[in-house]
């Protein structure tokens, strides 16, 4: 137990929610979670599905139908041919870090993983006894990865390499180019590909490239993705891995040895989901680029801030070094003093040091009051 981490937006959400008990008023852009309702045909289903009696046990995998609804959605949007045996559905998108995690790496072993990135990677690689190889990412080429620190990375003993685009918590997104760098070097290796595709859908430029879309590269990557951020379900806890036959019979033996199954009514939802209108997504996208337009604009007028423009999810990641402040320091002070609930960059890994992570998973009107209070603190 003293190997595992945490997640700090949760412990800086139960810090911001003791002063808000006190009587202050605080805006929230500490916690990743879309702040829309779940679409409405998408909460109807799930409604029927409960009047229908899906409130039983369901298979470990998850329902056939979610799955072939899966296999069919990730065949389409990545260019490749999976079927449902390849999906294996989990409560949440954190089970297929931990089950594939388990189930391939020994004590021992090297993960390489993003740096700053979502710190359950690292949490889990320490956990189970592998050595962490953090590859950092790099402001100046928009938060993709140092391709040259990643070669010199890689070793015998590297078994996963983890990759996150659209990212947590810098909001970029790998490029086309580079996303064929890493496929080359990777190829011929006897690795697996985590890729983390939460973000899929949350894109403000060029559309996001799975890594499996290029030749080869399908057959050693599992895909994480869910229906959290794109569809606003986060407390409905649906996640799903897309990956090799052999692979998922093992991340579903670790299913049923820790959940059972996922909770079928919510995959029930999650049909409606996929397969429903979309256009509550591409509205959300929508909004979500007009709050970080506004968000980065305001950064980069505060002294001592300069904030590149994120291509997905809906994270800020501003440098703040240029105040001279620590940034864990400066993110208490903004917490404390102007009742603006964020992240440090450190807690992302060591590479985020000198940075701030804002969610602009918030009203336009909030982020703004957010903006106005810093600017004050800093005038």
């Amino acid at each position: 137990m003293s190997r595992i981490g945490t997640e700090s937006a949760f412990e800086v959400l139960v810090k911001a929610r003791a002063l808000e008990k006190q009587g202050k008023n605080i805006i929230h852009l500490e916690i990743g979670e879309p702040d829309f309702p779940t679409p409405a045909h998408v909460v109807e289903a799930g409604k029927r599905a409960l009047d229908e009696g899906w409130t039983k046990y369901g298979p470990t995998a998850g329902l056939p139908e979610l799955r072939e609804s899966i296999a069919a959605y990730i065949s389409r949007t990545r260019g490749i041919k999976v079927d449902l045996d390849n999906v294996c559905v989990v409560p949440g998108g954190k089970p297929i870090m931990f089950f594939a995690m388990e189930a391939l790496i020994e004590p021992g072993d090297e993960v390489i993983y993003p740096n700053p990135g979502f710190p359950i990677y690292e949490s889990i690689i320490n956990f189970i006894g592998a050595k962490p190889v953090p590859v950092p990412l790099v402001e100046s080429r928009g938060f993709s990865f140092d391709l040259n620190a990643l070669r010199e990375g890689l070793s015998k003993k590297t078994k996963m390499v983890i990759l996150n685009s659209p990212a947590n918590p810098t909001g970029g997104v790998i490029p086309k180019e580079d996303i064929a760098q890493i496929a080359d070097m990777l190829r011929e290796r006897d690795v697996i590909i985590l890729s983390d595709e939460i973000y899929s859908r949350i894109y403000y430029e060029a559309e996001p490239v799975s890594i499996t879309s290029l030749p080869g590269m399908a057959e050693k990557t599992i895909i994480l993705d869910g229906f959290s951020k794109t569809y606003s379900m986060t407390g409905w806890r649906l996640g799903y891995g897309v990956m090799p036959h052999w692979l998922a019979k093992a991340v579903n033996l670790m299913m049923v040895n820790c959940n059972s199954c996922t909770a079928s009514f919510s995959q029930r939802a999650a049909i409606a989901a996929l397969e429903g209108p979309q256009d509550a997504v591409t509205a959300m996208v929508k909004e979500f680029r007009r709050r970080r337009d506004a968000m980065v604009k305001g950064f980069n007028e505060i002294p001592g801030w300069k904030c590149s423009l994120p291509a997905g999810a809906f994270y800020a990641f501003p440098n703040v070094s240029g105040t001279g402040k620590p940034a864990k320091e400066l993110a208490d002070l903004l917490l404390n003093e102007a009742g603006v609930a964020c992240l440090w960059g450190s807690a992302f890994g060591a590479y985020g040091d000198g940075y701030l992570r804002f969610s602009y998973a918030n009203s336009l009107e909030n982020i703004q009051e957010a903006i106005a209070r810093i600017k004050k603190l800093f005038a």
